[in-house]
């Protein structure tokens, strides 16, 4: 009894403290989220807990989205912080079925950070905003002393246009639709992890960092029935469709033959003892779609040098409500739980 109580003694005052564990998007984020920013700042926009808030406005419905970036290192292979701060924005507007097409940028730089590799980011940012599409149109740059932040941390708000005929949310899936992934899981996790510890694969691991909004327009014109889209970041894969099940009060069966790892993935997990399920993306977008449409969609995604790879890899069931299982390999049942620690941070 006295072991029980000082374990819940521990407990408690761990989770007076924010964690780094906060910050992973698994189930810390979740209870983070809720018991304190939703009971504080609680509103419809907020409570309807999509990758970006869907805000009527006249006769247009608007897209709004935030994130910041915190990555270490700032510079790894495949891509940047800067990079990165619009393809995660532009992804977020993407998969609620927007038209990104404004950006601001807030910006905290560490003092002693180079100005060749502040110039170097801000180049990689503006290129891929171009190459995206989007315009950035405000911003906001604060400098802080050394050690206070570790060398520039990155926010960008954005802001798009949902045509009328679009509505994709979790709660519009139904048993029997299909779950699609876009390409293979894990490299961004792994490459970040390759570049911070200085791990040497060959061939090098590089990230996944890319926007998805071209692809997403494709996919949304071809009439399918996409019940809803997302792109599985912070958490990976397992806990992206974690998400979904929640909010839909389904279940979500995965096969495991049937997930897109590249070999390099699943060896370097092997030997640090990771789970590709778990590890971020940054380049990939999940979709739910109706059975009959299926095969339309994977077509249409094969079409785009990021969809080559992309696979059916699961489907909603009511079998087991808001709770995701993976048939595996060797024909065992396998729970996949929200991720609840933090195995890998900094990835974002």
């Amino acid at each position: 009894m006295l072991q029980v109580f000082i374990m819940q003694g521990v407990k408690k005052l761990a989770e007076d403290k924010i964690m780094l564990a906060h910050g992973a998007g698994g189930l810390k984020t979740q209870r983070l989220i809720r018991q304190i920013f939703q009971k504080n700042l609680g509103n419809a926009y907020l409570q309807q807990e999509l990758d970006a808030a869907l805000i009527k406005f006249s006769s247009h419905k608007i897209a709004l989205s935030t994130d910041s970036f915190v990555i270490s290192p700032i510079f790894f292979p495949g891509g940047d912080i800067g990079k990165l701060a619009v393809c995660g924005t532009v992804n977020d507007l993407a998969v609620m079925g927007a038209k990104p097409l404004y950006l601001t940028l807030g910006l905290i730089i560490e003092e002693g950070l180079p100005l060749e590799e502040l110039d170097s980011l801000m180049a990689s940012l503006g290129n891929t905003a171009r190459e995206a599409g989007v315009q950035i149109v405000a911003g906001d740059t604060k400098v802080v002393e050394h050690g206070a932040c570790d060398k520039i941390f990155i926010n960008t708000s954005g802001i798009g246009i949902v045509p009328p005929n679009i509505d994709l949310r979790p709660q519009k899936m139904s048993p029997g639709d299909k779950i699609i992934v876009s390409g293979p899981l894990g490299n961004h996790g792994i490459a970040i992890l390759a570049a911070r510890e200085g791990l040497d694969f060959k061939p090098p691991l590089a990230s996944d960092c890319t926007y998805i909004n071209y692809l997403a327009d494709g996919l949304l014109s071809t009439g399918a029935n996409i019940k809803c889209m997302r792109d599985p970041t912070r958490g990976g894969l397992a806990t992206t469709l974690n998400e979904l099940a929640a909010q839909a009060g389904l279940g979500i069966k995965l096969f495991e033959e049937e997930l897109p790892i590249d070999p390099q993935v699943k060896g370097a997990c092997s030997i640090l003892g990771l789970d590709p399920l778990y590890l971020a993306n940054e380049g990939k977008v999940v979709i739910v779609v109706g059975n009959k449409d299926a095969q339309m969609v994977l077509q249409e995604l094969k079409k785009y040098k990021i969809g080559r790879e992309a696979s059916i890899v699961g489907e909603v069931t009511d079998a087991h409500p808001s709770k995701v299982v993976m048939e595996t390999e060797l024909g065992t049942v396998r729970v996949l739980h929200m991720l609840e620690g933090d195995p890998l941070p900094r990835i974002c």
